[in-house]
């Protein structure tokens, strides 16, 4: 399945490019270190970042909105099958209580930095990611709107 070089369509609207940018400004608040060079263009820089960055919104069952290509590479989706999976689906059922206890503990904390588990790709296989920094999406006026991670495998 080959990712795109450039950032692909439905990250450029203009919904989708502040959503992606409140993910490169909330780990920024919380973790006072910027998670991409800064940018003109965060969207593009995220797009491209070597470490995977994803993100899902507040849903009932949270879906990704946004994976970047590193991301993609990794769970072996497209960008438009990957942002219409719920987020849980990343984690293989066993592993599913670890993933929610994971942020109910980011909810609580705001950030961490020391996640580390099994990931479950499109095609069954599986990776393990070690150091994933998980973080609140959260605005200026304090509004969650979801959470972020990244990581490298």
């Amino acid at each position: 399945m080959p990712i795109p070089a450039a950032v692909p369509a439905i990250y450029r609207s203009a919904k989708a490019a502040a959503r992606i940018a409140l993910v490169a400004e909330s780990y920024e608040r919380l973790l006072g270190a910027p998670l991409v060079a800064p940018s003109p263009d965060v969207v593009a820089a995220l797009w491209a970042a070597p470490a995977a960055v994803v993100a899902h919104g507040t849903e009932a069952d949270p879906v990704f909105f946004f994976g970047n290509r590193r991301a993609l590479e990794l769970f072996e989706y497209d960008v438009a099958q990957f942002t219409r999976i719920p987020s849980r689906l990343s984690a293989e059922a066993p592993l599913r209580e670890e993933r929610q206890a994971l942020l109910d503990r980011v909810s609580a904390q705001g950030f961490i930095r020391d996640y580390a588990g099994v990931r479950i790709a499109a095609s069954g296989r599986r990776f393990r990611i070690d150091d994933a920094v998980v973080w609140n999406l959260v605005d200026a006026d304090g509004v969650r709107h979801g959470q972020a991670a990244t990581f490298v495998v």
